[in-house]
């Protein structure tokens, strides 16, 4: 849950920044930015917004409640050097939606509370890169949006269809998503879209419907992503959903490649792309590398093990054999298992080393979740605990809680590491910090 904080602490100073504006000017940890020109700063959108200009006055309450009024010099965009205690300012606007395939709402209960926090903020799509309906924002939130350039916006649609929209996320609001879009790319905000995709409710004649409506908005709008709906075995009292199986996945794939070439040869762009999670369905070899066009959407994973793949190869050809570790014990879901082996196979083809590749079936949100990032340490831990592993074990940092080293479950690196009496390192989904951590580059974390 978002903390709440209070008038007297609201943009209270966490750090400051070596070397910063801040720090010449004697702004401390703990000291509150009240005004910019003397403006009220109420949020991160205010505060980026306000301090862009060569002169900026800044007000600052210190600790011993003196206030400082500070006239500053500066480059345009260049900031203040100064970390906030709550990063957005403010309060957090959360999801007034019950969309049917929320993955929150599947969730079983027990878990740390701030996972059950469903955000639907434009402040974070713009700082985070976050996913947004739109649905709670009135005429004057769009008319701050565009004011402020809060530019490119992520939006999640599913469907341009008015009643199905309405339908998806339970919410009379929800209807006029197409109306809202064209209101902010008519005024200069990009846009990059993902549709969440359910069987029987927005695929086939509906996905073909919607992505050409939201073709008609390119280029502002720069691109939609297409992926499946995720189920786990916590729907009581939810709405029936089905998951893709190969044949279904097999269609999807077909009709999007049909509507990609004709985007193409229209504007120059495919336009939508399919999640990596279709073709793994599928076992179909995803598209190629330059199909994805600068994998704009890869925190939805579209691309990215493709992208992956072409990094691994390219740093095989230029880091020489030079390894400290003769064997890794490497962990992945099942969506991933045979691809990640394949990526083994082209690094011992090259290098004087052992790897395994070990496949972890997520017992703790049911089988039908088989990405790596909804992998808990407890599943990996009961599942491995009885088998010889190698050397080191090696995990992927999606696994993980952005930054730290606690997984879903609040267990800890340090706690599977003991578990598995394995060292374990924490590498990056690309294909150099891979390789290096493999071969026992300073990549690696925990190492």
């Amino acid at each position: 849950m978002e903390k709440n904080y209070a008038t007297k602490d609201k943009n209270r100073i966490k750090s400051v920044e070596p070397g910063s504006i801040a720090e010449e000017l004697d702004i401390e940890v703990g000291d509150r930015l009240v005004k910019i020109n003397n403006r009220k700063v109420e949020d991160i959108i205010d505060y980026l917004y306000l301090l862009a200009d060569e002169y900026v006055e800044v007000e600052v309450e210190k600790q011993n409640g003196e206030v400082w009024v500070l006239e500053i010099e500066k480059e345009y965009y260049e900031e203040l050097g100064v970390e906030f205690e709550n990063p957005i300012m403010d309060k957090a606007k959360s999801c007034s939606n019950k969309c049917v395939f929320c993955f929150i709402d599947q969730m079983p209960p027990g878990m740390r509370e701030t996972l059950y926090f469903k955000d639907d903020d434009s402040r974070l799509s713009f700082l985070q890169g976050n996913f947004v309906t739109l649905t709670n924002l009135k005429q004057r939130d769009l008319e701050r949006i565009v004011e402020y350039r809060i530019s490119p916006l992520n939006v999640s649609i599913h469907t341009t269809d008015p009643e199905l929209r309405v339908k998806m996320l339970k919410n009379k609001f929800a209807g006029d998503v197409l109306g809202k879009l064209k209101y902010l790319v008519d005024n200069g905000i990009e846009v990059n879209g993902q549709i969440v995709l359910c069987p029987g409710y927005n695929d086939k004649a509906a996905l073909e419907s919607t992505l050409r409506d939201l073709h008609e908005l390119s280029p502002a709008l720069e691109s939609v992503a297409i992926v499946p709906v995720g189920i786990t075995k916590f729907r009581e009292n939810l709405a029936p959903l089905t998951i893709f199986n190969p044949i279904s996945a097999k269609e999807t794939i077909e009709q999007v490649e049909i509507l990609q070439r004709e985007f193409l040869k229209a504007s120059q762009t495919r336009f939508a792309f399919l999640s990596d999670e279709f073709y793994m369905i599928v076992d179909k070899n995803l598209p190629a590398y330059e199909d994805y066009e600068g994998f704009i959407q890869l925190e939805n994973g579209v691309g990215l093990m493709r992208k992956f793949e072409y990094e691994l190869l390219d740093a095989i050809k230029n880091i020489q054999d030079e390894n400290k570790y003769s064997s890794v014990s490497i962990i992945t879901g099942t969506s991933a298992y045979e691809y990640m082996k394949e990526m083994a196979n082209h690094v011992m083809h090259k290098y004087d080393i052992k790897i395994e590749v070990h496949k972890i079936l997520n017992d703790f949100f049911g089988h039908t979740i088989t990405v790596a990032g909804l992998i808990t340490a407890k599943d990996i831990i009961n599942q491995l605990k009885e088998t010889p592993l190698l050397e080191r074990v090696l995990i992927p940092d999606v696994m993980l809680r952005s930054g730290e080293d606690v997984f879903l479950d609040d267990l800890t690196v340090s706690d599977l590491e003991k578990a598995l009496n394995r060292p374990v390192s924490v590498t990056k989904v690309e294909g150099m910090d891979f390789l290096q951590c493999l071969l026992g580059g300073n990549s690696c974390r925990n190492q």
